[in-house]
C-alpha cells in the first residue's frame, strides 16, 4: 500500500460532456428551449382527453403513444436537472453555478407544470377499462409504471392544488434544501490552525492520534454550534412543510409517504426496526465493549467509536490501488459487473478528489437512461474509502443495468436501491480479508467491517427513530436548536450502548446529516439493504445454481417490479420477521470471529 492518500492532481474528475459542454453550452440552452416547447405541445395534444382515448376502439396504441411521449420529456427534463445538478455539486459556493442550478430548477418546474395533469387524469380513469387496455400489447410494457402509479390515487389532490405544490417547490422544500447545502460547505473547521471543510474534518475521526481525533470532533462541535440556529431553522421549516403536504394529502403516520414512494409495507419497516433495536445490546453494545477493551478502557469517547485498532497497520491506498482492488472484486463475482463498473474509471464518470465548495459525502447519480451515471467522491486513502467507492459503484452498475426499462421504470425504489451498493462493499471487504496474511491487518479488517455495518444498519435505524420523534414533535409547535439536539441524543444511548461516552458537542452532530434534509425518512432504507444483501450473500456462499443471473436479473429490473417478487427467486421474503433475523446475524457472526482473534 502506498503511504499516503493520492494527491488531488492523481484523483479523476468527471467530465459532464456526455450531458453538456458546460454552464454556456448552446446544446443545453436547446434542449431547455425544446422542453418548453414539448410540454406544451404534450399538455395541448392529451389535456383532458385521456378518459376518449380510453374510450376509443384502438385505446392500448393511443395511450401507449401519449406515455412514450411523456417518457421521452421525462428523460429531457432529468438530463437537463441532472446536469444543473452535478454542476452544482462540483462547487456550491460558487455563484455562477448556483445560479445556473437554481434558474434551471425554476425554468424546468414552471414547463413541467404543462405535465401535472397526465399522471392526475391516468389515475381518474376507469379502473376495469384501464386494467383490460394494460393487458394488450403494446401498453402492456408500461403496466407496471401504471400499476405504481395508481397506489397514489388515495392521496391526489384537484389539480389546481397539485400545480400550487409543484410550483411552490421552488421557493418551499427546494429552496431550503439548497440553503442547507450552501451553508455546510461554506462551514469551515479549525484544526491545529488548518481551516478544513466538512469531509477531511469528518476523516480524521479515523486518525491514529486520539488527540487529533478528539480535535477534530471539538472544531466540528464548535463550527456546528456557531451555526446551529440555521439548522434548526431549516429543520423546523422542512418538517413543518411535510406536514403540510401529508395533510393535505391524507398520509396518517410522518413515515407513511416516503413508505409509499418505497412500495414498501409500512409492518415491514416496523418490523425491520423492531428487530434491529431489540439486537442492539448483541450488535453495537457488544462491539463498542469489546472495542474499548482493545483501547484499554471501559468506555469509548464517541470519537473514537471509528478509530483504527491500537495495533492495526497503517495503511492507505493510492487511487490505482483502490481501482484494482473494487474492479477485481467484482470481477471475482462476474467480469460482466467488472465491465460495467471499468467504463466508470476508463470513460471519467467520476468525481473524486476533495475540493472547497464541493458537496460533501459520496453518491451515485442515475441522470437519465439516455446517458450513464456519474459517481462523486471525496477521497481520502482510506481502507473506508475504498469501500466508499466499492458502494457507489455498486449503485452505478445498478443504475446502468436498469436503464434499459426507460426513464419511468428504471428508478429503483429505496428498498432494492442499496442491493448493489452494498454487496459491492461487502464483495470488496471479502477479497480484501482473504488477501490479508497479518493477523493484525485481518483484524482490523473485521474491525472495519463491522462498524461499517453497525453505522449502516444500528445507526441509520437511529436516525429513522431521531427523524420520527422531530417530526412527531414538530406538530406540537417549533423546536428550539437544544430540543432537537435533546432528540437526538434520546436515541443515541439506546443504539450506541454503554461503553460509549459522548463528549461535549456531541448533541450538534444532527446537523451535518443531509439525509435528514434532502430525503425524509430516507435512512431506514440502508438498513433495509444491508440486512437484504447479507441475507442475499448467505444464499450466494451456499453456492446457489444460477445465483449470478437471478443477481442480474434483480438489479435489471429497476422498478419494474415488488421487492418481494425480486426476492422470491433467491427464497428470501422480506415480509417474514424472521427474515430480519438472517441478515442481523451475518453481522453477529463477524463479532464472534473477532471475539476469537482477540481471546
Amino acid at each position: 500500500m502506498s503511504s499516503g492518500a493520492a494527491p488531488a492532481e492523481d484523483l479523476p474528475c468527471w467530465r459532464l460532456d456526455d450531458l453538456y459542454e458546460g454552464l454556456d453550452s448552446p446544446r443545453f440552452a436547446e434542449d431547455m428551449k425544446r422542453m418548453v416547447h414539448e410540454c406544451r405541445a404534450f399538455a395541448a395534444s392529451y389535456r383532458g382527453a385521456l378518459a376518449g382515448l380510453l374510450a376509443g376502439a384502438d385505446a392500448p396504441r393511443k395511450l401507449y403513444e401519449a406515455i412514450v411521449r411523456f417518457e421521452a420529456i421525462d428523460d429531457l427534463i432529468t438530463k437537463i436537472m441532472s446536469f444543473a445538478g452535478l454542476s452544482y455539486a462540483e462547487n456550491t459556493v460558487d455563484p455562477a453555478r448556483a445560479k445556473f442550478y437554481g434558474d434551471a430548477q425554476d425554468k424546468v418546474t414552471a414547463a413541467s407544470t404543462d405535465l401535472l395533469f397526465f399522471q392526475l387524469e391516468l389515475n381518474r380513469l376507469d379502473d376495469a377499462a384501464l386494467a383490460a387496455a394494460l393487458e394488450q400489447a403494446p401498453l402492456s410494457h408500461y403496466r407496471p409504471w401504471v400499476e405504481d402509479l395508481r397506489l397514489e390515487k388515495p392521496y391526489q389532490l384537484e389539480d389546481r392544488i397539485e400545480q400550487l405544490f409543484h410550483e411552490k417547490s421552488v421557493t418551499g422544500h427546494s429552496a431550503w434544501n439548497r440553503l442547507f447545502d450552501e451553508t455546510i460547505a461554506s462551514l469551515r473547521f479549525e484544526v491545529d490552525g488548518k481551516q478544513l471543510t466538512l469531509e477531511p474534518a469528518l476523516n480524521l475521526f479515523q486518525d491514529a492520534d486520539p488527540a487529533m481525533r478528539e480535535k477534530a470532533s471539538n472544531a466540528i462541535a464548535k463550527t456546528l454550534k456557531e451555526n446551529l440556529r440555521i439548522f434548526a431553522l431549516v429543520s423546523n421549516v422542512l418538517a413543518k412543510d411535510k406536514e403540510i403536504a401529508d395533510t393535505w394529502r391524507g398520509f396518517k403516520d410522518v413515515a407513511e409517504s416516503r413508505h409509499l414512494s418505497n412500495r414498501v409495507e409500512p409492518e415491514v419497516v416496523d418490523a425491520m426496526v423492531a428487530a434491529v433495536r431489540a439486537a442492539y445490546p448483541r450488535l453495537s453494545h457488544r462491539y463498542y465493549k469489546l472495542k474499548a477493551r482493545w483501547f484499554g478502557k471501559d468506555k469509548l469517547y464517541h470519537w473514537d467509536r471509528n478509530a483504527p485498532l491500537p495495533d492495526a497497520p497503517q495503511k492507505n491506498y493510492d487511487w490505482a490501488e483502490a481501482r484494482t482492488a473494487v474492479l477485481s472484486a467484482y470481477g471475482r463475482f462476474s467480469p460482466r459487473m467488472a465491465e460495467i463498473a471499468k467504463q466508470f474509471f476508463d470513460k471519467n464518470w467520476i468525481d473524486a478528489p476533495v475540493r472547497p465548495g464541493k458537496a460533501p459525502g459520496a453518491f451515485a447519480h442515475p441522470t437519465s437512461p439516455s446517458v450513464h451515471p456519474y459517481v462523486l467522491l471525496n477521497y481520502q486513502g482510506k481502507p473506508r474509502d475504498v469501500m466508499t467507492l466499492a458502494h457507489e459503484l455498486g449503485h452505478g452498475v445498478h443504475q446502468v443495468l436498469a436503464g434499459p426499462n426507460g426513464a419511468l421504470m428504471a428508478p429503483t425504489p429505496l428498498t432494492l436501491a442499496e442491493t448493489a451498493s452494498v454487496f459491492g462493499e461487502m464483495l470488496t471487504f471479502r477479497a480484501l480479508l482473504a488477501e490479508a496474511k497479518d493477523p493484525r491487518e485481518r483484524r482490523a479488517l473485521l474491525a472495519s467491517k463491522v462498524e461499517d455495518m453497525l453505522n449502516t444498519v444500528v445507526r441509520q435505524i437511529a436516525f429513522y427513530s431521531f427523524e420520527r420523534k422531530l417530526h412527531s414533535e414538530r406538530k406540537n409547535g417549533e423546536l428550539t436548536a437544544e430540543q432537537i439536539c435533546e432528540l437526538w441524543m434520546s436515541v443515541q444511548a439506546e443504539s450506541l450502548g454503554p461503553a460509549i461516552e459522548f463528549g461535549p458537542g456531541y448533541e450538534t452532530f444532527w446537523a451535518y446529516i443531509p439525509h435528514f434534509i434532502h430525503s425524509p425518512f430516507y435512512v431506514y432504507a440502508y438498513a433495509f439493504g444491508d440486512c437484504l444483501v447479507n441475507s442475499l450473500y448467505g444464499v450466494y456462499q451456499k453456492a446457489e445454481p444460477g445465483f449470478v443471473d437471478k443477481y442480474f436479473a434483480l438489479l435489471s429490473a429497476g422498478g419494474s417490479k415488488h421487492y418481494s417478487e425480486l426476492l422470491k427467486p433467491f427464497g428470501l421474503d422480506a415480509r417474514d420477521p424472521a427474515f430480519w433475523s438472517i441478515g442481523l446475524s451475518m453481522i453477529e457472526g463477524l463479532i464472534d470471529e473477532l471475539e476469537s482473534l482477540s481471546s
